[in-house]
């Protein structure tokens, strides 16, 4: 029979010994730890504080109040608010289900050097985004952009400064994100699935019905989520494309900040920060236990 393990004694040498490891773990750890607490938390720290208080402008006297966030909620800070949702939302679903479908041609694709070129331009245009990716947008499908005249789009109703057209920029990079998520996972399908599906008289639609899509399901909607944080915190492209034109949070806070609506809503600014950091803790609260779920699955 075999013998059970148990764990040292605390007074023990090996206790001692797996004491002094687990301390030089938590030594190791401390730099991302501070590196966290300085890059991350004092700025989350900094807007939580900004959010919940008010300074009167003739005493300077610092009070808590709940005014920040409750304006934050209504009027256009609730609409630039639901509108980077709406968005973040279209897109993301637009992109999943774009970047699956290529995923799974570049997997199933015999040609090895399909697939490496394929992830490369992923890689690159994943990370392509901000002012050059709205200023390539802008020659090529602005008004007076090199496809817009050649093709006469501007007299179909076409404008890139709209929300349709905002919705193509982000799927530049947000379509290839999406391929670099789903590469891995149909890598993980294991070809004995298909073949037991097949000896079982299952066709093909069978197959993605019942094993493939329930196995890539944690997947798809990981990617999802990671796409619509992508999107809900993109600032720089949503700016050089529309000006400002779009009702975006993003856009929203920065005009707060500026004084460009009022002035003395640099609070407020604050507070849909504190809104958008909300959401987005929801966000990874979702993505990561799928993400988990799927590697389970797939290794």
């Amino acid at each position: 029979m075999p013998v059970p393990t148990t764990l040292p004694a605390p007074g023990t040498a090996d206790g001692k010994r797996r004491r002094r490891r687990a301390s030089r773990v938590w030594l190791g750890t401390l730099p991302l730890l501070v590196f966290a607490g300085i890059f991350f938390g004092l700025p989350v720290g900094a807007v939580l504080y900004g959010a919940v208080t008010t300074t009167d402008p003739v005493s300077h006297v610092t009070t808590a109040t709940g005014a920040n966030l409750s304006t934050s909620l209504e009027g256009a800070y609730l609409t630039s608010l639901t509108g980077s949702i709406e968005l973040s939302a279209l897109t993301a679903a637009v992109g999943t289900v774009l970047g699956m479908f290529i995923a799974q041609a570049v997997v199933t694709s015999r040609r090895g050097g399909l697939r490496d070129s394929v992830l490369t331009a992923s890689g690159v245009l994943a990370n392509f985004g901000g002012v050059p990716l709205a200023f390539a947008f802008v020659a090529t499908l602005g008004i007076s952009g090199v496809v817009t005249q050649i093709a006469h789009l501007d007299a179909l109703g076409w404008s890139l400064y709209t929300f349709t057209g905002l919705s193509i920029v982000y799927l530049y990079f947000l379509v290839p994100l999406m391929v670099l998520v789903s590469v891995p996972a149909l890598d993980g399908l294991r070809p004995q699935w298909r073949e037991a599906a097949q000896n079982a008289g299952a066709t093909p639609w069978q197959f993605w019905r019942h094993v493939g899509l329930p196995v890539l399901a944690p997947t798809l909607l990981g990617g999802f989520v990671l796409l619509f944080g992508s999107a809900f915190a993109a600032y720089a492209t949503a700016a050089a494309v529309s000006g400002g034109s779009l009702p975006l949070v993003t856009l929203k806070i920065a005009d707060a900040l500026s004084g460009n609506v009022q002035v003395g809503q640099e609070n407020v600014a604050l507070a849909l920060s504190l809104d958008m950091i909300v959401i987005a803790g929801v966000v990874m609260a979702v993505y990561l236990p799928l993400q988990r779920r799927s590697t389970r699955w797939l290794h």
